[in-house]
């Protein structure tokens, strides 16, 4: 019997394609370097399967080019890069790669918004230039995590974990704001309190992104947001870059009316506002919020897992469409995802 023809069209852990060829006929694309669309479309066509990341445009025209595809297994939790409806008419399954990736997230998100607050990226940069010749009472002081309030935007499964972080490891007030309130037996462990999005900007001493990137939230953090925001404040994002205006970000921190940021998600990445570069107050990573070894594994082979089940007669551990009202998504803009 023909094995079914899959591309993976990312360079991944070895044993996950190993893993794959036991099932199928592999096309393995084993580079750093994204496909661009017309290598893809090369590459795809015949292949009932592809294993991607969040860089591969699954587009209707992509689609129409590769009528045998069946099926598009995602390793990230994002899903921007694929028109969703356009796969759910031709029958092709989608799905990604949630849950295995929380708690890393959430330990990043926490280590980046100290960051921050710390001003730690600063001061080894001001070490590293050799311009550290005496001690000052006032060297970088910054900002204090424990007893302070932690304002969270986005209340899914990261939300939740920083929420824990926050009051069981520092003693931080949480807040929250989410388009659904949590149950009350939800938020009582996590001693998290709902406020409306204005008194969750104005209240919160460090604020953390961490709301799935639609059309609603683009640019969902913009200057009249950050005008509602303490001086003191500052701002982590390891959501989406589109949720944050950046150059008003910019411009908020040059002025001095946020204290700092913390970003590890940008709008047109891995192209950086040069406004962004040029500050001292934030500190900036390459989207590598889900990046421990153990974790980008597991993401691997959940995808894995879920193209499997897709072509011989299983069902997906983690489907996005195909027995439900599809999720409504941003059309593809550049960016890398979780």
């Amino acid at each position: 019997m023909t094995q079914p023809k899959v591309l993976v069209a990312r360079r991944i852990f070895p044993e996950v394609v190993a893993r794959l060829r036991e099932h199928f006929e592999v096309d393995w694309y084993d580079e750093n370097e994204p496909l661009s669309p017309e290598q893809l479309r090369r590459r795809l066509a015949g292949k009932q399967g592809v294993f991607a990341s969040g860089t591969e445009q699954i587009t209707a025209e992509l689609l129409d080019a590769c009528p045998d595809l069946r099926a598009v297994c995602l390793m990230t939790v994002g899903y921007n890069n694929v028109d969703l409806a356009a796969c759910s008419a031709r029958g092709v399954k989608v799905s990604n790669a949630p849950d295995v990736l929380t708690e890393t997230t959430a330990d990043f998100g926490f280590a980046l918004m100290m960051a921050a607050a710390r001003r730690i990226s600063e001061s080894e940069h001001f070490l590293r230039r050799g311009d550290w010749q005496q001690w000052r009472v006032d060297l970088f002081a910054g900002a204090d995590i424990h007893g302070s309030t932690l304002g969270i935007l986005g209340m899914g499964r990261i939300g939740q974990a920083i929420a824990k972080r926050g009051a069981l490891g520092f003693g931080m007030q949480v807040i929250y704001h989410n388009r659904s309130r949590l149950a009350p037996e939800q938020e009582a462990p996590l001693g998290a309190r709902w406020v409306s999005k204005d008194e969750l900007l104005a209240q919160a001493d460090h604020l953390i992104l961490v709301l799935p990137y639609t059309p609603e939230s683009h640019h969902i953090i913009a200057a009249p947001e950050l005008a509602l925001m303490k001086r003191t404040a500052t701002l982590t994002n390891i959501a989406r870059g589109g949720v944050v205006d950046e150059d008003a970000l910019a411009q908020a921190l040059g002025e001095g009316r946020l204290a700092a940021a913390g970003l590890d998600v940008f709008e047109g990445e891995p192209q950086i506002n040069p406004r962004l570069l040029a500050l001292n107050n934030v500190v900036l990573t390459p989207h590598i919020a889900s990046a421990s070894v153990p974790t980008r594994r597991a993401m691997c082979n959940l995808a894995a897992d879920n193209l499997i089940a897709a072509l011989t007669g299983g069902e997906m551990v983690t489907g996005l469409n195909g027995g439900g009202t599809d999720r409504q998504c941003m059309p593809f803009r550049a960016l890398g995802n979780s």
